[in-house]
């Protein structure tokens, strides 16, 4: 008896962990962010006309492209990666951004506005910091420093890559960029970049974004790492109403 009691506990604290793990799981699918599938449920209509779009919010393209996309990720976020960059193993969608930009951003059809969406532990909060850092000072080589943010990404969460000391030695390798001006920077506007980015959140969950990657074109969200046919689909559609 004395034995099977002692087996017990361990057996009990092995149940418990499984039913946490699983219920951690099946939570994410629920709300769709670290899975790039979007939560169940009705969304609430969008309309890009309705995105607050100011200074502070990091964009590529014409400023005054015909068709603007809202774009909520998070530097951690692995389904971001695949659409931005692509080289996840797990998600073999191939990566649309690229596309996307040599079809319309760099022909000034598109202009796409960085929204934060940082919610996968302190590291998401720190790239974040650290982006609009190199927006306000180095504009020109922002898209240059995302990329390399996102073929840097390894492990979600704060498992490797993604604190200050990584970020700012690949800040670093970025010609032109001064990492210890942007380390400056941050420690100086660190409450206001907060601010922005709990904005741009809570922007987005009014929209209807649960999670990331998230989109706004025209009237149409959408939801994760979606094929590249989505998004040109939602792009040509607005672009014919211009």
């Amino acid at each position: 008896m004395e034995s099977i009691q002692k087996l017990a506990v361990p057996i009990a604290i092995v149940i418990a962990g499984a039913l946490i793990a699983g219920a951690v799981y099946f939570a994410s699918i629920g709300r769709g962010p670290s899975t790039g599938i979007p939560a169940a449920g009705a969304q609430p209509s969008v309309d890009i006309k309705d995105v607050k779009i100011t200074a502070e919010d990091p964009f590529i393209g014409n400023a005054n492209a015909p068709v603007t996309i809202a774009y909520w990720s998070d530097y951690q976020c692995p389904f971001c990666k695949a659409f931005e960059v692509g080289g996840v193993p797990q998600i073999p969608v191939p990566a649309a951004m690229p596309t996307i930009i040599k079809d319309y951003v760099d022909t000034g059809k598109v202009k796409i506005v960085f929204k934060d969406y940082s919610f996968l532990g302190n590291d998401s909060t720190t790239a974040a910091l650290y982006e609009h850092a190199v927006w306000d000072l180095y504009p020109a080589k922002f898209y240059a420093w995302r990329e390399a943010m996102f073929k840097a990404q390894d492990e979600e969460g704060d498992k490797g890559f993604g604190n200050e000391d990584s970020i700012l030695k690949l800040t670093a390798t970025i010609s032109g960029i001064d990492a210890a001006r942007v380390k400056a920077q941050v420690a100086a506007k660190k409450d206001a970049y907060t601010q922005s980015m709990n904005d741009d959140r809570q922007e987005g969950a009014s929209f209807g974004v649960q999670g990331t990657p998230g989109f706004i074109i025209g009237k149409q969200l959408i939801a994760g790492a979606q094929p590249l046919a989505s998004f040109t689909a939602a792009i040509d559609a607005e672009l014919k109403k211009k």
